[in-house]
């Protein structure tokens, strides 16, 4: 198959992956729950995980909260900065993991910043809602739906001028994009660990740097007395029992991108996308690029979008198809009523991906 949806999850991960996965399993029980090589293997894991995050994003490893997803970490942050009412200011490109805790939170959201690709509109607009008055901002560092990078060290910076809390939703980012908690001076990154850090699925990571809330109470192997959750990090969010298996793939995994860069990484994704575009606007489609672009294209196809999925599907092409959990994104580009194909390469990125789609949607423009 040739797999063209890593904006949902990456697939085909690195060998290592699969290998510390299986390793954890044989070798790994419960982390913090005991003294004995099994237990003390299992610590060593999660640790080294931690570390090679915070070497990745600039931070401590204590700082590196794991959790079940990237929006399990906006949850965390979000209930954290956000109080009942509160006012908040948010990019015209959220996914729903960032519009729906705000909408149960009952928060008064102003969306600054609605065109495609434009640092100057999205700047302008995201200052003019703070200078109104704001309890927090919750942004995106990539649009998921059509790769829009947006300028977060500029609206970081503006946030910190307006004292104005904030986190960055990192789902599209993280792996691909410099992200750096103590230059960004966010209060939450939160990241999956099964995207561009090449991990598996129930993995994620929270980057904190302030005493967080805690959504879940329980056990955390450590001040066991206390009927209260303990108050540093990273034990504070981590009760139960960690996903060990999850953490030591998402550590190869991170490891795999230490490695490569995350600048080799983007400038491969952004390579295929630059070429996939230009294919698709030869075909005649209305295609979604332009200037601070990552490697995830968008396209309105010439059929129902979601047919146009199914039949690239049948010829062993896997690419999304629909709203992509972000109506949001799609009011902002004007493509609500209809949604969009979207097209996200991983870190395989290859001209052949990009020549074997081109090919087949072809095809799909003879046969409409």
């Amino acid at each position: 198959m040739i797999y063209l949806d890593n904006g949902a999850t990456s697939f085909h991960k690195p060998e290592t992956v699969y290998r510390a996965m299986r390793c954890a399993l044989d070798n790994c029980a419960n982390p913090g729950r005991g003294g004995y090589p099994a237990a003390m293997a299992a610590a060593k894991t999660v640790l080294r995980c931690r570390e090679r995050a915070a070497s990745l994003f600039h931070c401590m490893p204590e700082q590196v909260v794991m959790t079940s997803n990237c929006t399990h970490g906006l949850n965390i942050a979000i209930n954290t900065l956000v109080k009942p009412g509160s006012k908040v200011v948010i990019s015209g490109f959220e996914h729903n993991a960032v519009t729906r805790p705000l909408h149960a939170r009952k928060a008064q959201i102003t969306v600054a910043g609605r065109k495609l690709f434009c640092w100057e509109d999205t700047l302008e607009t995201f200052e003019n809602a703070l200078k109104k008055g704001a309890d927090a901002a919750v942004f995106t560092h990539v649009s998921n739906v059509f790769g829009y990078i947006l300028p977060v060290y500029e609206m970081a910076e503006l946030c910190r001028q307006y004292g104005v809390p904030f986190a960055i939703d990192a789902a599209q980012s993280a792996g691909m994009l410099p992200i750096d908690l103590q230059k960004l001076g966010a209060d939450f990154i939160a990241m999956p660990g099964h995207k561009g850090l090449l991990g598996p699925q129930g993995t994620g990571l929270l980057l904190c740097a302030r005493e967080p809330m805690p959504l879940l109470q329980g056990g955390t192997g450590s001040l066991s007395a206390l009927q209260d959750m303990p108050d540093f990090l990273p034990d504070s969010l981590e009760a139960g029992t960690l996903n060990v298996p999850g953490i030591a793939g998402l550590s190869a995994g991170l490891a795999y991108v230490l490695e490569q860069t995350p600048q080799r990484i983007l400038e491969r994704e952004c390579r295929e996308a630059r070429r996939c575009a230009d294919a698709l606007g030869k075909l005649g489609f209305c295609v979604f690029f332009g200037e601070n672009q990552s490697g995830t294209v968008s396209f309105v196809p010439n059929m129902d979008c979601e047919e146009a999925a199914r039949l690239l599907a049948e010829q062993g092409i896997g690419v999304r198809a629909g709203l992509h959990c972000a109506p949001l994104a799609h009011e902002s580009a004007g493509t609500l009523d209809t949604g969009t194909v979207r097209i996200s390469f991983g870190h395989d990125a290859a001209p052949w991906q990009t020549g074997m789609l081109a090919q087949e949607v072809e095809k799909l423009v003879r046969q409409s």
